[in-house]
């Protein structure tokens, strides 16, 4: 069982079960036991609670056709079953194109009457790389700091410049698995950002006509000050576009004052967006009826698919026995952030994020053989790593397919 985040006296262990008459007990101190709250029954072993596994009709608001439903709906392998079809038959509330319409727009003003001096918090650090630095040092560092990214700064330009991130190491090191003459674990020690900078260019054809990389521009939010007042130049909204249209996980915040070097601030990400937005609608949910909807119903996020059919994006899952070069691999070409990592009932167990990478600095593991290392021993570094890795438990989030747009949102913002 794992802590349920919040509450420290609660644990909860999430198990998958067909349908039928189920019976358990607690081992609690090396001693079973029930819990008389609820139904139970005396058998061979005792005393045991049980319970009735049935099928639930999930009630939920409907804002699409009920046949795109179906078909974003995505299969309970371990339950055995999906959710009633019996849903589809009964009068259910549903929003209207109106109510979705009008959400949108009291979000889109409260992010364009908002800036990004927000996002700043109150006090904290920003670790920033000189992009001298070796490839290996500032592997190092971000790792001892626990955290996956961090802004560069060129000295001789007098600027930021770029930003090294977990997908660089990634992708550093699936080099280093491909084709280890190109680049040796020994060259790590004198390959400078600058120079691993120049190469990823190359490795994904970003060059010119005459074959010289093409360099690419920071993309950040400036902020000016005036009388003491901030001035940004953007508001939440350019901010969250910018994220999201140029595929990146941050914007840096920089202070911009003439006649004085470029001050970092922050580094704006989606999820501190969501804190805002979430924090607006805390008080007058009922007022944005779009957050009331389950995320299934909308439809949001990557599903499953219906058994028979075929998915357009393939639901990225591994192993624990897997090995971790196919996990690298798995991050770089589906896109995504985060696998679920499944046991063999494809039950959740952990997840391997991109960020996961970082605990690899931790005795040079990265030197190993990425090949034979498997995913567990992946993630068992990073349990024996400093924080944020120590606490697992409250990495593996999950949500219901029936829970609400709201829900979800706070839970990816916290």
């Amino acid at each position: 069982m794992s802590q349920v985040e919040g509450c420290p006296n609660v644990f909860q262990a999430v198990y998958a079960v067909p349908l039928g008459c189920h019976e358990y007990k607690f081992f609690v101190d090396g001693e079973w036991r029930h819990d008389e709250r609820q139904p139970h029954k005396t058998v061979e072993y005792g005393i045991v609670n049980t319970f009735d596994a049935i099928p639930i009709p999930a009630e939920v608001p409907l804002v699409h056709p009920r046949s795109e439903i179906l078909n974003n709906m995505e299969v309970d392998n371990g339950l055995m079953h999906r959710v009633s079809a019996v849903t589809l038959n009964q009068a259910m509330p549903r929003i209207s194109e109106e109510d979705v319409t009008a959400s949108r727009h009291r979000i889109a003003v409260y992010l364009q009457a908002h800036t990004a001096y927000e996002l700043l918090p109150e006090s904290g650090k920003v670790v920033a790389l000189d992009v001298a630095l070796p490839v290996k040092q500032a592997f190092h560092i971000l790792s001892e700091q626990g955290i996956p990214l961090a802004p560069l700064w060129d000295f001789r330009k007098g600027k930021f410049v770029g930003v090294i991130t977990a997908s660089d190491f990634i992708l550093i090191l699936r080099e280093l698995v491909n084709n280890r003459s190109n680049l040796t674990e020994e060259e790590l020690e004198t390959h400078s950002i600058a120079a691993w900078k120049e190469g990823k260019a190359y490795l994904k054809g970003q060059v010119d006509g005459h074959g010289r990389p093409i360099p690419k521009e920071l993309i950040y939010v400036s902020v000016q000050y005036s009388d003491l007042h901030a001035s940004p130049s953007e508001n939440l909204k350019d901010v969250a576009l910018k994220i999201l249209q140029s595929g990146v996980a941050i914007v840096p915040i920089i202070h911009l004052e003439d006649g004085l070097f470029p001050q970092l601030l922050h580094l704006a990400s989606l999820a501190g967006i969501l804190k805002c937005i979430c924090r607006y609608v805390k008080h007058c949910p009922s007022s944005l009826p779009i957050l009331q909807l389950p995320i299934y119903a909308i439809p949001l996020g990557t599903w499953v698919p219906r058994i028979g059919e075929s998915s357009s994006r393939p639901f990225a899952m591994l192993r624990l026995t897997a090995s971790l070069s196919s996990a690298l691999d798995m991050l770089v070409e589906a896109h995504v952030s985060s696998i679920p990592i499944v046991d063999d009932n494809d039950s959740l167990v952990d997840v391997y994020c991109r960020s996961d990478i970082m605990a690899l600095a931790k005795g040079r593991a990265y030197t190993h053989n990425l090949n034979e290392m498997t995913v567990h021993q992946a993630l068992q570094l990073g349990l024996d790593s400093n924080p944020p890795y120590g606490t697992r438990s409250q990495r593996c989030q999950m949500c219901l397919r029936t829970d609400t747009l709201l829900k979800v949102m706070e839970q990816l913002a916290n």
